[in-house]
């Protein structure tokens, strides 16, 4: 499977998740935008190092850097490798004397130690298929009419086609379960859709 290359184009904090943030990845030489939610302090790390920040003491992702570097462990890639139910998975590509290993990450951790070791970071098509965002020819990633809450909403609507109605019920008790009421009524909704027709 062949791998695709995405760049960091932003964090935007989000107006609908507390203390959340929107890591936005963009396709290398596409338009298709990857949203990620992640928590404040990932989006800190990732933040302090795109900055080029030096805080007074090594941050947990400093830390990782610094135990590896002693080690001659280097950090070649991320791999955004799996999406399930709205959560994305990673792994950390390493290598050490010529030995690789993976090592299986929370996204937002991952790229937090990707910028450190400033490698790349990939996708596969699937992955983009289901939850990218396509961005119009004349829009800019930094435009301020983008609103990363509106294209949140429609990458998760986007994924919840994926499911049967049988799979979104359960998603839907699931949610009402864990007072996700917002997840529940969008879950709703796409029922509704597909049961009105």
């Amino acid at each position: 499977m062949e791998k695709i290359k995405l760049d960091i184009a932003g964090l935007s904090y989000s107006q609908t998740q507390s203390g959340a943030y929107a890591l936005v990845l963009a396709e290398s030489g596409g338009k298709r935008q990857l949203p990620i939610i992640i928590g404040g302090f990932e989006a800190q790390a990732i933040a302090i190092e795109l900055e080029k920040m030096t805080p007074t003491r090594p941050l947990t992702h400093d830390l990782f850097k610094n135990f590896a570097q002693s080690f001659s462990i280097n950090v070649t890639e991320i791999v955004i490798y799996n999406l399930v139910e709205g959560i994305f998975y990673s792994k950390l590509i390493c290598e050490r004397d010529g030995q690789v290993t993976e090592i299986d990450a929370r996204t937002s951790d991952a790229i937090a130690i990707g910028v450190r070791f400033n490698c790349p970071i990939y996708t596969f098509e699937s992955i983009l298929s289901s939850a990218g965002i396509l961005m119009d020819e004349n829009q800019d990633k930094d435009n301020d009419d983008f609103n990363i809450e509106e294209e949140l909403e429609k990458a998760s609507e986007g994924s919840l086609g994926s499911y049967t109605v049988d799979e979104l019920e359960v998603q839907l008790n699931e949610a009402i379960e864990n007072e996700d009421y917002e997840l529940a009524s969008r879950i709703r909704d796409e029922i509704n859709k597909r049961t009105s027709n």
